[in-house]
């Protein structure tokens, strides 16, 4: 296979299909100023049949032994001192899967990965999300009402989601500075609140036209309200944004019409030509539609 399968490159974005591990290589050192990304869920969805697809295995070892490769690289394309952000929730486990009905610390293992190649824990914020819509959507054990009256020891609360950002070590270059006017204290509170109860969960790019029935199980966009906080907060206009999973595009959705470039790498055919068609979208849409979204 080659490293790239098809690209499109242009004065706003540049978008890859290939095996993000292997494309990332072709970005020269320190020429990112913020990545931000929701990873595969290790071994709980399955995105597509690809060997090279980092969802595509069997049990963690197998996907911490892939996903290793991936984080030198990020350091190395970062500027120093600049960010990295990751999405992710802690996984429920079964009894079929695991052997126990549980929670793994998902957020923990990549934490620890980051680290251990020499990334800086940064921050975090923890993403509130409704209990009730999990337990429609799941029907998990621990969040059915019923189960308090069988025996309450394994009932349990909703699993949120997190935002956890890295810092690469060294002076950053390029500071990102703020005025009073565009970050006045009370939209600073608000994002410095380490939960986020506002995010907006179905607030996401439209998703069936990427679907391909015969090899996908599951597509989880990012919010974009995710992705619009920590490019206000993070990064400057022009500023470059990489995303090594970049699904559906709406990294660079929410990059174009906040004035950002990006770099976006997708390893699934149907995911990469329709992030192309979002990313056109974002640039004929402007800006008006990420503010009418977003402020209150």
């Amino acid at each position: 296979m080659k490293k790239v399968i098809q690209q499109i490159i242009s004065d706003k974005y540049s978008v890859y299909q290939g095996d993000c591990v292997e494309v990332i290589k072709n970005i020269p050192d320190n020429s990112i100023h913020y990545s931000i990304f929701s990873p595969p869920f290790a071994s709980l969805y399955v995105y597509s049949n690809n060997e090279r697809d980092m969802g595509n295995c069997s049990n963690n070892k197998e996907f911490y032994e892939h996903f290793k490769y991936l984080i030198p690289e990020l350091m190395r394309v970062t500027i120093p001192g600049r960010l990295l952000s990751f999405h992710c929730m802690n996984l429920p486990t079964t009894k079929t899967r695991d052997g126990f009905i549980g929670i793994r610390d998902f957020r923990g293992e990549l934490i620890y990965e980051f680290m251990e190649a020499g990334w800086i824990f940064h921050s975090e914020v923890c993403i509130w999300k409704d209990p009730v819509i999990a337990m429609q959507r799941t029907k998990a054990l621990g969040l059915l009402h019923k189960q308090l009256k069988k025996d309450s020891c394994m009932s349990r609360q909703g699993i949120p989601d997190y935002l956890v950002t890295m810092r690469k070590p060294g002076d950053n270059p390029e500071r990102v500075t703020h005025t009073n006017e565009s970050f006045p204290v009370h939209k600073w509170q608000n994002y410095a609140s380490p939960i986020w109860m506002d995010i907006n969960p179905s607030n996401t790019l439209q998703k069936k036209s990427a679907r391909e029935e015969k090899d996908e199980k599951h597509i989880c966009p990012l919010q974009l309200e995710v992705i619009q906080r920590a490019l206000e907060l993070w990064t400057n206009p022009n500023d470059i944004v990489l995303s090594p999973f970049a699904g559906i595009g709406s990294e660079g959705y929410v990059s174009l019409q906040m004035g950002r470039r990006c770099v976006l790498i997708e390893l699934k055919e149907s995911y990469y030509r329709q992030t192309i068609k979002n990313l056109e979208a974002a640039l004929t849409a402007g800006n008006d539609f990420i503010f009418d979204t977003f402020e209150r």
